[in-house]
This record gives structure tokens, sequence and C-alpha cells, in this order.
């Protein structure tokens, strides 16, 4: 089972660094788009879909820890600053989800161009935010395969 945990984490580790590029990416697109010069495109979809798949991809993976962690009565996010991390973890995790899944969702259905920029960027940069404030940024930024 420490196998798996240790699978599990380093997952979600490395998932990390795939949310916070195309959460930016999806930025990086979307951004430019604000001032109305320019039409929307798939090319301007597709970093704000992969971003909500990673962002989606994280919280599962958060989910399958935190539930592994809880049935061996391991303490989780042991030495952190703030007793209730862990809570502030899982809360802004699912919250930065929901925010990418508005951002992609509410830029699809809009129905000019200036609208799904508008959508894009507002959903997918308070995201990405959300993500930045989730992060356990005292843990290591990188783990492969150990604890």
């Amino acid at each position: 089972m420490a196998t798996l945990y240790v699978v599990l984490l380093t997952l979600h580790n490395l998932n990390r660094w795939l949310v916070l590029l195309t959460g930016v990416w999806a930025l990086a697109r979307t951004l430019p788009g604000l001032g109305g010069a320019r039409p929307w495109t798939p090319q301007d979809r597709r970093p704000v879909a992969a971003f909500m798949g990673t962002l989606h991809l994280q919280v599962v993976l958060g989910l399958l820890l935190y539930a592994f962690l809880g049935m061996q009565g391991a303490p989780v996010f042991a030495g952190a600053p703030r007793s209730g991390f862990q809570w502030e973890h899982l809360g802004l995790g699912v919250l930065a989800a929901v925010f990418a899944t508005l951002a992609s969702i509410l830029s699809r259905r809009a129905a000019t161009d200036p609208a799904r920029f508008r959508a894009a960027a507002l959903w997918s940069g308070l995201a990405l935010l959300t993500v930045l404030a989730a992060i356990p940024w005292w843990r290591p930024l990188i783990r492969l395969f150990g604890m």
C-alpha cells in the first residue's frame, strides 16, 4: 500500500506543474483577445479545456490521496503552517476546478467573441489564483517516487 501512496503522491505532484503550465497557457491565449480585435478560434478554446482537464485530474488524484491517507490513519499535511491547511487545500482545489469548468462552459456558450474571451480570461485567472493559493509551498517542489 505504501507503493500506491508514493505513486499517487508523485502523480499529484507532477500534475501540479501541468496545471500551472496549462493555466498560464490559457491566460496567454485569452488575455490578448480581451481587446475585441481577434475572433475566437479552436486554438483559443484548447488551452482553456486543457486547464480544466488537468485541474479535474488533480482533484481526483488529491481525493484518492486523501482517502488513502484517511484509511491509513496518517496525518494529512503534517508540519503544515496552519492546522486547518488540509481543509483549505481540499476546498481551494475543488473551487479552482469549479472556476476552470466555468471558464470552459461560459466561454463555449457566450454569444460573441469578446464575451468568450472575457469569460475564459476571468474564470481561468480566478482558477489559477486559487491554485496558487492552494499549493503547499513549504513542501518539496518536485517529488519523484519518494516521500
